[in-house]
C-alpha cells in the first residue's frame, strides 16, 4: 500500500506541475495574442489617420490656391511665398553658345559645361564633375569656401575639349544654382538670409551670394561672368522647357521639395513696374512651407516636427519628401516596440536614433516582392541588429511602408492639381487638343521610389479624370537644376542682340525674399 501511495503521489504532483506549465503556455500566448492585437490595432488607427480620400485631396489643393493666391498678392501673404525669380524669358531652344552651370545644394556641388547649337542644334556637347565640400569648409569662413569652389571651377575650366568653342573677345558665362534661402533681388544676384544643410558660415549670411562667387572667380583668375542666379525648381523649369515647349511647371521631390510655374506677369499684384515684354514671370512657389488643418497629420508627424530644428515649418514637406518619410516609419515601429514588444522583450537600441531608418530603405521594404519578403528581413537585421522577424512582422513592416508613401505621393498629387487650377489647365474646357500640359519633374524620391511615383501619377489621374488626363504628362528631368541653370545663363546672356535683351531691360528690381528653408 505505501508503494501504491508513493506513486500516487508522485502522478498527482506530476499532475500539478503539467497544469501549472500549461497555464503558463496558455498564459503566454493569450500576452502574445494581446500583443499582436496591439501591433495591428497601431498600425490600422494609423492607417485610418493617413487617408486621402479624393475629397481630402480636394480641400487640401482648395487650401493651397488660397494660400498661392496669398502669396503673389504680398510677400508677407502668407505660408507659400510665391517669390518672384526674375526669370521672365525661358529657353526657346535657339540658344547658341558655351555656358558654364554651378549647383550647389548639399555636401558636393556639380560644375557642367555645355555646348549649345543654336535652332534645332539643342545641346552638342556637356560635360559635369561632381566635388564633395569637405566638412571644415561648411563651417569656416565665406572666403574659404568660395575659394574651394572657384578653385574647382577653375580646374574645370582648364580641361575644356575643342569640342567647346567659345566666341572670341566673349567671356565666359555662368548659371548659379543656389539652393539655399536667399532675397533675391535680380536675375544674376541675391542676399544669403540663412544657411541649411549642413552649413554654417555666419560671415556670408547678408552678402550678394553671385558676388562672392565673382570675387572667388577673379581671385583665381578664371574670366566668367556669374549671369543667372537661380533657386533649383526654376532650374529645372528652364531645362524641362528647353527640352519640350509644353512645359508649364517643374516639381522637385528628392530630400527635400518644391514647385516653380510659369505665371501671367498681370496676375502678380505684388510685381511693381512695366510688365515684361513676354508677359510671364516664373514663381518659384516654395511650396514646402504649405500647411492647412485639412493635411491628415497623425501625433508621429507632430513628433517629428517637434524634434526638427524648424519646428512649426515646412510641414507640407516633412510629409511629402524624402528626408521625412523613412524617420516616420521608424517612429510608428518604435511605437510598436513600446507598446506591443514587437520586437522582443526590448526595444531595440537603434530604433530610437532619429532617421536610422531612410528612405531609400523604406523604398527596399515596400517593393519587396519574395515570397518570404527576405529584403525586410535584411533590413532589418543590417540597420536595426534584429537576426530573426517573422514573416507576419515583415508584412506589417511593408504595410507601414505603402501607407506612408501612399500618404505622401497623393498629398503631391493634390499640389500638383494647384498649381494646374493656378494656370487653368485642370478642366477638359482649358484642353487645347494639340497641346500637353508637361510638369518636368527631378529628384531622387520621383526618380528611384517606382512606388511612390506610380501613386502619385494615378491619383492625379483619379483628381482630374480621364479625358483631362490625356492632356497632362508628367517627365521626368535628370539633372534638371544643373543643365537649367546653364540654359539660364544663355537666354540671360550679355551677348543677346538688344531686341532680344529687350524684355530684361524693362524690368523693375522688386526685393522678393525666399522661405528660410
Amino acid at each position: 500500500m505505501g508503494k501504491v501511495v508513493v506513486v500516487a503521489t508522485v502522478l498527482g504532483a506530476a499532475a500539478v506541475c503539467a497544469a501549472a506549465v500549461g497555464g503558463l503556455i496558455v498564459s503566454r500566448r493569450m500576452k502574445n495574442g494581446a500583443k499582436w492585437s496591439r501591433t495591428i490595432e497601431i498600425l490600422r488607427d494609423f492607417e485610418e489617420k493617413c487617408g486621402t480620400p479624393v475629397e481630402k485631396l480636394k480641400q487640401v489643393t482648395d487650401a493651397l490656391i488660397v494660400e498661392m493666391n496669398a502669396g503673389l498678392h504680398s510677400d508677407k501673404g502668407g505660408r507659400v511665398k510665391m517669390l518672384i525669380s526674375y526669370v521672365d524669358n525661358l529657353p526657346t531652344g535657339e540658344e547658341d553658345g558655351l555656358f558654364y552651370a554651378l549647383d550647389l545644394g548639399g555636401t558636393n556641388f556639380r560644375v557642367l559645361r555645355v555646348q549649345l547649337g543654336g535652332k534645332d542644334g539643342g545641346i552638342k556637347h556637356q560635360e559635369f564633375a561632381e566635388v564633395p565640400i569637405p566638412m571644415e569648409l561648411m563651417i569656416g569662413t565665406s572666403d574659404d569656401l568660395f575659394d574651394y569652389i572657384a578653385s574647382e571651377l577653375a580646374k574645370f575650366v582648364t580641361q575644356e575639349g575643342e569640342e567647346f568653342q567659345l566666341p572670341f573677345g566673349r567671356e565666359r558665362e555662368l548659371g548659379f544654382t543656389f539652393s539655399f534661402p536667399v532675397m533675391q533681388t535680380s536675375i544674376d544676384s541675391g542676399t544669403l538670409i540663412t544657411w541649411a544643410k549642413g552649413f554654417c558660415i555666419d560671415d556670408t549670411v547678408g552678402k550678394d551670394v553671385a558676388e562672392e562667387l565673382a570675387k572667388a572667380l577673379k581671385k583665381q583668375g578664371v574670366d566668367m561672368h556669374v549671369t543667372a542666379l537661380v533657386n533649383d525648381t526654376v532650374g529645372t523649369l528652364a531645362g524641362g522647357r528647353f527640352s519640350n515647349k509644353d512645359v508649364i511647371a517643374a516639381v522637385i521631390l528628392g530630400t527635400g521639395t518644391n514647385a516653380a510655374y510659369v505665371e501671367r506677369a498681370e496676375a502678380i499684384p505684388k510685381w511693381h513696374g512695366p510688365l515684361p515684354k513676354s508677359g510671364e514671370m516664373v514663381i518659384n512657389t516654395e511650396w514646402g512651407n504649405f500647411q492647412t488643418s485639412n493635411l491628415p497629420l497623425t501625433e508621429y508627424d507632430k513628433a517629428l516636427d517637434c524634434d526638427s530644428p524648424n519646428s512649426g515649418e515646412q510641414i507640407y514637406e516633412k510629409m511629402i519628401s524624402g528626408m521625412y518619410l523613412g524617420d516616420i516609419v521608424r517612429r510608428v515601429l518604435y511605437r510598436m516596440a513600446e507598446e506591443a514588444s514587437f520586437f522582443g522583450g526590448t526595444i531595440p537600441p537603434k530604433l530610437g536614433i532619429p532617421f536610422i531608418l531612410r528612405t531609400p530603405d523604406m523604398s527596399a521594404m515596400h517593393h519587396d516582392t519574395s515570397a518570404d519578403l527576405s529584403v525586410i528581413g535584411s533590413k532589418i537585421k543590417d540597420i536595426l541588429e534584429i537576426p530573426t522577424l517573422s514573416l507576419k512582422k515583415r508584412k506589417v513592416i511593408h504595410d507601414l511602408c505603402r501607407i506612408v508613401a501612399t500618404r505622401g505621393a497623393r498629398l503631391a498629387a493634390a499640389g500638383i492639381l494647384g498649381i494646374l487650377k493656378m494656370v487653368g489647365r485642370d478642366t477638359l474646357l482649358s484642353c487645347n487638343e494639340k497641346q500637353k500640359s508637361v510638369v518636368a519633374m527631378d529628384g531622387g524620391l520621383y526618380e528611384h521610389y517606382t512606388e511612390f511615383r506610380e501613386c502619385l501619377e494615378e491619383t492625379l489621374k483619379e483628381l482630374v479624370g480621364d479625358k483631362v488626363w490625356e492632356h497632362i504628362s508628367i517627365e521626368h528631368a535628370n539633372d534638371g537644376s544643373g543643365i537649367g541653370a546653364s540654359l539660364l545663363a544663355a537666354s540671360h546672356s550679355r551677348y543677346l542682340e538688344p531686341e532680344v535683351k529687350e524684355s530684361q531691360d524693362d524690368i523693375v528690381v522688386v526685393p522678393s525674399m525666399l522661405s528660410e528653408d
